[in-house]
C-alpha cells in the first residue's frame, strides 16, 4: 500500500489536531507546575510525552511517497518510488529482537485467554496496605484502619506484575499468585485493566509500525481505563472532581466489573489491530 504526500499529509495534520486536543489539559498544567494524581500517570508512567504523541507514522508496510524528510527516521526504509520511504518491521525485528518478541508474547498470549473480572481493582488498595506513608499526597477515603479491613476482607487476585510489583510487603502473600517479570506473559490476561492500559505502552514501542490513528485510540482507551483505576482506589480523589466506585460494596463491585467487561472489549479490538498494522496477522492466529 503506498499513499501519496497529499493523502499522508491531510492524514498527518488530522493525527496532530487530535493528540492536541488530548494532551491540551496536561499541557496546560505542565506549564503552571500543576500535578494531577490520575492523569499524570499517563505522561509518567509511560514516559511517552505529547511531542511524541502527536508525531505520526502510516503503520508497517505503508509507503509515503515523497517524503525524503523522513528517510533518516529510525525504522524508515526506501520505499519502491523514487523518495518514499516505508516503516519496516523486518528492521525492527532484527534491532530490536527482544522486545519484538516480548510485545507479541504479551499480545498473543493475553489474546488468547478468557477475561478475569474478580480483582474489583484491589491492586491499588494493597499497595497502601499496612503502609505509613502512601504512594500519593492524598487522603484515604475510609481511613488506614478501614482501607486495611477491605484488603483484609477481599481476596486478592491480582494477575498483572506492574500492579504487583508495588504491592506493600505485607499485601504481598495476600495475593492468590505470586507474580514475576519472567513469568509476566504467563499470567497477563484481557479482564484487567492494566493490560488494557498497556496496550498503549506496546503501541508507543513498536513506534512507526503502528498507525497513528491506531496509537492514539490506543491512549484514548488507557485514559478511560486510568479513569476507573482511580475511582476505584482507596483515595479520596473529590478535590479533583473524582466520584468513588466503591468496590468495598455490592453496587461498587457490579459497576466496577460492568465497565471492566466494556474495557476488555475495546482491549480486544485494539490488541488484534495491532498484531495486524504491524505483523499482518490477527490475534488469533499462531
Amino acid at each position: 500500500m503506498a499513499l501519496s504526500r497529499a493523502e499522508w499529509l491531510v492524514r498527518e495534520i488530522a493525527h496532530q489536531e487530535r493528540a492536541d486536543a488530548l494532551t491540551a489539559d496536561h499541557r496546560a498544567r505542565s506549564q503552571c507546575g500543576e500535578k494531577h494524581p490520575v492523569w499524570d500517570f499517563l505522561f509518567t508512567y509511560y514516559s511517552y510525552k505529547p511531542a511524541q504523541l502527536r508525531r505520526w507514522h502510516p503503520g508497517a508496510g505503508v509507503e509515503l511517497e515523497d517524503a525524503p524528510e523522513r528517510a533518516g527516521w529510525r525504522w524508515y526504509s526506501p520505499g519502491a518510488t523514487v523518495g518514499g520511504v516505508v516503516p519496516d518491521a523486518a528492521s525492527f525485528a532484527t534491532e530490536k529482537a527482544d522486545l519484538a518478541g516480548l510485545v507479541e508474547r504479551m499480545l498473543r498470549r493475553t489474546a488468547s485467554r478468557p477475561g478475569q473480572f474478580g480483582c474489583f481493582g484491589l491492586h491499588e488498595w494493597a499497595m497502601v496496605y499496612q503502609a505509613d506513608e502512601l504512594r500519593h499526597p492524598v487522603p484515604l477515603r475510609l481511613g488506614k484502619a478501614g482501607t486495611d479491613a477491605v484488603v483484609e476482607n477481599h481476596d486478592l487476585r491480582c494477575t498483572h506484575f506492574d500492579a504487583f510489583r508495588f504491592f506493600t510487603p505485607e499485601a504481598v502473600p495476600r495475593n492468590r499468585t505470586a507474580l514475576n517479570r519472567e513469568d509476566q506473559p504467563l499470567f497477563e490476561q484481557p479482564g484487567c485493566l492494566h493490560a488494557g492500559m498497556d496496550l498503549y505502552k506496546w503501541a508507543t514501542k513498536l513506534g512507526p509500525l503502528v498507525p497513528g490513528e491506531l496509537l492514539l485510540d490506543a491512549f484514548e482507551l488507557a485514559r478511560d481505563i486510568r479513569l476507573l483505576d482511580m475511582e476505584a482506589a482507596p483515595y479520596d480523589l473529590s478535590p479533583w472532581g473524582i466520584t468513588p466506585v466503591p468496590i468495598e460494596t455490592a453496587e461498587g463491585k457490579a459497576e466496577y466489573v460492568r465497565r471492566q467487561r466494556v474495557f476488555a472489549d475495546r482491549g480486544a479490538v485494539l490488541r488484534a489491530a495491532l498484531l495486524e498494522s504491524w505483523l499482518g496477522t490477527p490475534a488469533s492466529a499462531a
